[in-house]
């Protein structure tokens, strides 16, 4: 909602008619004239050598992948070369005008992306700028490589070595590749040279680089973003989303001047008509001209334009005016590059789903030889030149190659001996300090903010006489709610990279309440509504933390995990082990699990997430926590899933008897509490269910005598097994509990873990509770579904120890039975 805009139904139900632009197909007009005029000849040849060594490098591939040698250098290759043989005057031209500062993000198939970014950079960038660059890197891995075994003394020559060999050895998962060989061939990147994750989901960079150009104009950085996805991308939802984010009208209409405008983003489609083996143009896709789906995204038609793929000086001249568009704030824009793959989709692709003919018709105008053939025709290069040029990138290539494959300089990473390397590589585990940041920008200062002051006045414990006594409602003490709004407000204020949005972020307060206040204080380039495009608002954030910010991003619900799937679990999860720990990914998101909505907005799917390698997952249950959990995720520097059950947001904290600190504080992730103390039998909880478990301890002492100690996990992953097991230990009886469905729980994964662990000090079996295995029902019903204390006490007395004179309820446990699993439920 944006109350600015006024909704006026004399203007909404007018007549009108929509009228399109028309949009230039291959309006590129060779002149080899001006070119020389414009670019010179060293440029021109520069953009022929490019093309030929981007070629070379992936000739190189093919040959290993096919003959297990390459110029008499034998190698076994067990990875995928997904080649782009025939697309180089694609991948220079779109390079040819970006430098450092400019972000390309591309596909699987993105060798050539690659190697024509790197070039670009190189030639656009400083020697002391490079030399720091490549020392920085890795502690100075590959460069110590380069400089012992392909150095040059003409340094451009040595920078030229650095980058093919930087992703020779990453594609064959050496520690001195850029990615310390983790990323390997579709997931190769190096920032420094402005080569961000290329992507080997398909479309997946398109959210990323919509959030890296979000940074770029939130953050008004310099240069430009690329998102260089292919031509069947654009039939995925993340790519529509993307498109449209990058478009919303609040960014021309309602952010303040300074940060007015579309998004600095080419979305750059590769087209080669093909996805893998399905003809897009009559065959998969709708559009006859892939261009045409810009006038479904704005009036501007996102200024789109088919240009001929063929012809690096076609595409130079498309990204040239791109850069105007963008540069003048009139983003995004999208460039359909017409081109074709010579080659199959991988190695094993025998091209079954196309003719001999027309992959020679494509052959037969060769975009290289082509080329050439102008420039020698029109006396810019000697006839000579195109084989000089490729014997130069035969020696450039097999060099690299040689010193890539030789194990005595090109290690790799040895992953099983020491855990501690990967989980090195996975979370950094750093956080910032935030005196160090750099201040928030706000519209008022926090000390006129009422939403604050009213906080103020509210009694910091929900308790209203010590333990035991009646809670405090809502209106009187902090709220779990409350306690989350102190930690957001805490590194808003401090820190002018954190920036929010999310469905209903702004004006609504978000959708629970949570960021109630915050629009009275965060101009909105701070805290926006997002479109209802779940993909592209975690996508986004991906990339926009990626470029140096630090977003928290919104779900509404648990169950809308599904519609981000890809950008949760491959792209927030994947990159900072995937760049082999050399990149940081500080972002959270939160996820709200609901209840009393039915099948759709009531399921828990932390154990999904926390089934994932690469988050860190949260699940508190007290407004002590949530305060200072998220206070920790906010400052931490890895990627943060953070859960928040929709029963607790009203609840004030009665748990922690000194209430809820007014001051600033964060709380370890990974360690769990005792909530409880006691000595017959654990039972540790995930989120909500911690107070059902209270309450189950109370009657076992009351009822049977049994003292039960009750743990609250407070976080999944990472999490610390040493209080649990002491607990076990004591007690020799644990039972487990949690909202998620008890067939898929993360606690299977616990009772596995102590049963192995603690076997001997156990007196029964562990016992692990959840949600039945069927769909969440209506609020009149969820009681049938969800755990209750009566729950845990049958639990207790059917799987651990009998109680003297109890009744358990009619019907099958919490914890599944036997049947019910023969029965799929």
């Amino acid at each position: 909602m944006a109350k600015e805009l006024l909704i006026d139904p004399a203007v909404t139900r007018s007549q009108a008619e929509l009228s399109f632009e028309t949009i230039a197909i291959n309006s590129y007009r060779p002149d080899l004239v001006a070119e020389r005029a414009l670019h010179g000849d060293d440029a021109l040849e520069r953009i022929g050598r490019d093309m030929i060594l981007v070629r070379e490098f992936e000739l190189m591939l093919q040959s290993i992948k096919r003959d297990g040698a390459y110029r008499g250098t034998s190698y076994v290759h067990a990875g995928p070369a997904h080649l782009s043989i025939g697309q180089e005057a694609a991948a220079v031209g779109q390079a040819f005008t970006l430098g450092a500062v400019d972000k390309v993000f591309g596909s699987h198939r993105s060798h050539g992306e690659v190697i024509a970014k790197g070039l670009s950079a190189i030639h656009t960038s400083t020697k002391d700028s490079l030399v720091e660059a490549f020392e920085g890197w890795s502690e100075g891995a590959i460069w110590n490589v380069v400089k012992d075994r392909l150095a040059d003394d003409d340094f451009e020559q040595q920078a030229v070595n650095y980058l093919v060999y930087g992703m020779t050895a990453e594609t064959f998962g050496r520690r001195t590749g850029f990615n310390r060989g983790l990323g390997g061939s579709m997931h190769a990147f190096f920032p420094p040279l402005g080569i961000y994750p290329n992507n080997a989901i398909v479309g997946g960079s398109a959210p990323l680089a919509t959030g890296a150009a979000l940074y770029n104009r939130l953050q008004r950085q310099p240069g430009i973003v690329v998102a260089s996805i292919g031509d069947a991308s654009t039939g995925t939802g993340p790519v529509w989303e993307s498109f449209n984010l990058a478009s919303m009208g609040q960014l021309s209409t309602l952010m303040d001047e300074k940060h007015r405008g579309g998004l600095p983003v080419v979305f750059f489609v590769v087209n080669n008509f093909y996805g893998m083996g399905g003809q897009t143009i009559g065959e998969t896709m709708a559009y006859d001209r892939l261009a045409r789906l810009g006038a479904g995204v704005n009036a501007q038609n996102m200024h789109a334009q088919t240009v001929d793929g063929n012809n690096p000086l076609a595409v130079i001249e498309a990204m040239t005016l791109a850069r105007q568009h963008l540069e003048s704030g009139d983003g995004p824009v999208l460039i359909d590059c017409q081109t074709y793959r010579q080659t199959g989709h991988s190695p094993s692709d025998a091209s079954s789903y196309r003719t001999k003919d027309e992959v020679e018709l494509w052959a037969s105008i060769d975009p290289i030889d082509s080329y050439f053939a102008r420039l020698a025709e029109g006396g810019v290069v000697a006839a000579t030149r195109q084989a000089e040029l490729k014997q130069w990138a035969e020696e450039t290539v097999s060099a690299s190659l040689e010193v890539a494959i030789d194990a005595s300089v090109s290690p790799r990473l040895s992953l099983r001996r020491d855990p501690k390397v990967m989980a090195g590589l996975t979370f950094n585990d750093t956080s910032i300090e935030l005196a160090d940041a750099p201040a928030g920008e706000t519209t008022i200062p926090v000390e006129e903010l009422q939403h604050a002051a009213s906080l103020a006045r509210k009694s910091r414990s929900g308790l209203s006489d010590g333990p035991g006594s009646k809670p405090l409602s809502g209106a009187k003490a902090i709220t779990f709610r409350d306690a989350l709004f102190e930690s957001v407000l805490a590194h808003a204020v401090a820190d002018d990279r954190v920036t929010l949005w999310g469905e209903e972020n702004r004006d609504w307060g978000g959708a629970f309440g949570v960021y109630r206040g915050l629009t009275d204080i965060l101009p909105r380039h701070r805290l926006f509504n997002s479109p209802i495009s779940e993909a592209a608002i975690v996508g986004a954030g991906v990339g926009f933390a990626l470029s140096g910010g630090r977003p928290v991003v919104e779900l509404m619900y648990a169950d809308f995990i599904g519609r981000a799937g890809d950008e949760i679990f491959n792209q927030m999860a994947k990159w900072q082990p995937m760049s082999g720990g050399l990149t940081t990914v500080p972002m959270v998101l939160r996820v709200s699990v609901g209840a009393k909505y039915g099948a759709q907005h009531s399921q828990d799917w932390s154990s999904m997430v926390a089934g994932v390698p690469g988050l860190k997952v949260v699940f508190p249950a007290t407004a002590h926590d949530a305060k200072g959990l998220l206070a920790s995720a906010l400052a931490g520097n890895d990627p943060v899933v953070f859960f928040e059950s929709q029963r607790l947001y009203d609840t004030v904290e009665t748990v922690f008897p000194d209430g809820v600190p007014a001051e600033y504080y964060q709380t370890p992730i990974g360690e769990a509490r005792i909530a409880r103390d006691g000595s017959d039998l654990t039972i540790m909880t995930v989120g909500a269910t911690l107070y059902r478990a209270l309450e189950a301890a109370t009657a076992l002492s009351e009822q049977y005598g049994i003292e039960a100690e009750v743990i609250d996990a407070r976080s999944m992953v990472p999490f610390d097994y040493s209080l649990l097991l002491e607990s076990v230990a004591k007690t020799g009886r644990l039972l487990l509990a949690s909202d998620a469905n008890v067939r898929g729980s993360w606690l299977n994964t616990v009772a596995t873990r102590v049963q192995t662990e603690a076997f001997d000090q156990l007196d029964a079996p562990v016992v692990v509770l959840g949600t039945r295995n069927w769909i969440a029902p209506p609020a009149e019903l969820e009681w049938e579904y969800f755990v209750t204390p009566a729950d845990i006490v049958d639990a207790v007395h059917s799987r651990i120890v009998p109680l003297p004179g109890h009744v358990a309820q009619e019907g099958p446990g919490a914890e599944g039975t036997l049947e019910e699993s023969t029965l799929g439920i």
